[in-house]
């Protein structure tokens, strides 16, 4: 018996290593092996140090304490058994695994007076907030491991939306305490959330208010669940994360990053309750896990605007596979806070299965940064309510499936010719192929900017089963190859104000009434090949210059 557990054991590990080198199969960039974590055999039990299961006592302070003893020791690994934790922020340090076993919840307090406020970066913005659940800083070889389940209790900090409730949810929620917007629209867990809120004119810091005054809006300055910042060689593997305050889970400036096989989780309704923002890091590899989420999924960031650019850390060289995300407003996304730039990335195998928008690109004049070298395939959606791929560069925060305080005038095109800055955003060199799309509104929507164009995107071998076909607006260099379009509403293809477009085997559902592929604007260089289209199919304004081979 014991011959076979050595077996076993060097097959499991085996397997590992043979799953981790098919991630890297296919890789279209130069991507550094990932750095992986390793500790020494040694662990502790949080019971060692006196925690309590139940979640009726705090534990804040044997978990930190045994944390605290393994990083003494040299490192290894610290061991949450089965049952409910209840505990305040945890504060990981070099060399620790924190491991959950089956049926641990690691569940933390909604004292707000166990999180004070610290120096940190949210939304891409130097900034004050609690301090995370989970928090490390400037450590290495950290991991959080198991089959356990982390809980932010975030409802204890989030305001929520009458719109994001049906009547009966939004009357039980006023009836569990809280304080209401004037207008009613809006439910605040406390005073002190609310008066945030009123004191602030954007998301992040109630500027309203003095610096001193902070202390007395905490409530408002909800952090993310769990802050990685500056760290280098970070593993996490296997647990739930959910119920987050914020976002969920916040790599920052750090690199040599694995996760894999979580199951991240957050209320559909939850404010900012993306699954992971991945921030001005390198050397990542993402995959085997699924998200469910109130906001973006799986979201890469660079800070914003000049925060963004003084930083000057893009996120780059990552990888992210087999990956399945349910409810979210965008499956993968880049942006808004992209202004220290992405590049390199990889993603491929993934699922979309009724999140707002599959594959979503977004950004802003003032953000400045450069978004290049993505490589996105073998992608499967299904039942997106609005476009399974959309370049936005007007974004101003709305939720692609406009709230009841959101307009989409906020974020209409503006044609006016900008002068091309430092704040200029730029997306191009883009690859998607190998699309699936069905049951879903809108196959894309390419948007650039009139003065920064969107350049080099290429989609091919794709297929859209949707109610309405592509638009290109402000475009360069864009090519469309053997791209099926089964669309209920025509025109099919509408191009607009863009240039060197070739669009080659281009398959469409024809339009008995009208045109089904529109050229307006001042578009020129426009290329068919092998599609088939007649001059009943084209609607062509005047001197657009195209060209159609068949």
């Amino acid at each position: 018996m014991a011959a076979m557990l050595v077996i076993l054991t060097g097959f499991s590990a085996v397997s590992q290593e043979q799953e981790l080198d098919k991630i890297y199969e296919g890789i279209e960039f130069d991507m550094p092996r990932v750095k992986e974590t390793s500790f020494p055999d040694y662990a502790k039990r949080i019971t060692d140090f006196g925690a309590e299961a139940g979640g009726l006592i705090k534990n804040t302070e044997a978990i930190n304490k045994a944390i605290e003893e393994v990083n003494s020791k040299g490192g290894g690994k610290v061991i949450v058994p089965r049952g409910i934790w209840l505990t305040g922020p945890i504060i990981l340090k070099s060399n620790i695994n924190l491991h959950l076993d089956d049926g641990a919840l690691l569940l933390f307090s909604k004292d707000f007076d166990d999180y004070p406020l610290i120096e940190t970066s949210f939304e891409g913005l130097k900034t004050v907030r609690c301090i995370s659940p989970i928090y490390a800083k400037g450590v290495e070889n950290i991991a959080i491991t198991g089959k356990g389940t982390i809980d932010g209790n975030g409802d204890a900090w989030r305001p929520v939306k009458k719109g994001k409730m049906t009547d009966s949810q939004w009357k039980n929620l006023v009836k569990s305490g809280g304080i209401l917007s004037e207008d009613k629209k809006m439910w605040f867990p406390s005073e002190g959330s609310k008066k945030g809120y009123d004191s602030s004119t954007n998301f992040n810091v109630p500027d309203l208010i003095g610096e001193e005054k902070l202390e007395s809006v905490k409530d408002f300055l909800r952090p993310v669940m769990i802050s990685i910042v500056a760290s280098k060689g970070i593993l996490l593997d296997g647990p739930t994360f959910q119920n987050s305050p914020a976002w969920n889970i916040h790599p920052l400036m750090s690199e040599d990053i694995i996760i894999r096989n979580l199951n991240v989780r957050n209320p559909w309704y939850s404010q900012n309750g993306d699954g992971l923002d991945l921030e001005s890091c390198k050397n990542v590899l993402i995959y085997n896990n699924t998200f469910d989420v109130g906001d973006d999924a799986i979201c890469f960031k660079s800070g914003k605007n000049k925060d963004g650019r003084d930083r000057n850390m893009p996120t780059q060289n990552v990888i992210v596979k087999n990956n399945i995300v349910y409810h979210a407003h965008g499956g993968f996304v880049i942006g808004s806070e992209m202004s220290g730039g992405v590049k390199n990335v990889h993603i491929s195998n993934c699922t979309f299965i009724g999140t707002d928008v599959g594959l979503r690109f977004k950004s802003t004049r003032g953000r400045g940064g450069v978004v290049e070298n993505i490589y996105i395939s073998n992608i499967d959606m299904i039942d997106i309510p609005t476009e399974a791929i959309r370049f936005n560069m007007f974004y101003e925060g709305n939720s692609p499936v406009l709230e009841d305080d959101q307009d989409a005038g906020d974020e209409s095109r503006d044609e006016k010719l900008m002068p091309v800055t430092e704040e200029t955003p730029s997306f191009r060199n883009i690859f998607m192929k190998d699309i699936r799309v069905i049951g879903s509104k809108k196959a894309a929507f390419l948007m650039g900017l009139p003065e920064m164009k969107l350049k080099n995107v290429h989609l091919e071998n794709a297929i859209f089963e949707v109610e309405e076909g592509i638009t290109i607006i402000d475009g360069l260099n864009i090519s469309l190859k053997n791209v099926k379009i089964i669309q209920k509403e025509s025109p099919a293809l509408i191009i607009y104000n863009s240039e060197d477009i070739d669009v080659n085997e281009f398959e469409f559902d024809k339009n008995p009434v009208g045109p089904s592929v529109q050229i307006l604007g001042k578009s020129k260089k426009i290329k068919f090949s092998k599609s088939n289209i007649s001059d009943a199919d084209l609607e062509v304004a005047k001197n657009n210059k195209i060209q159609v081979i068949n």
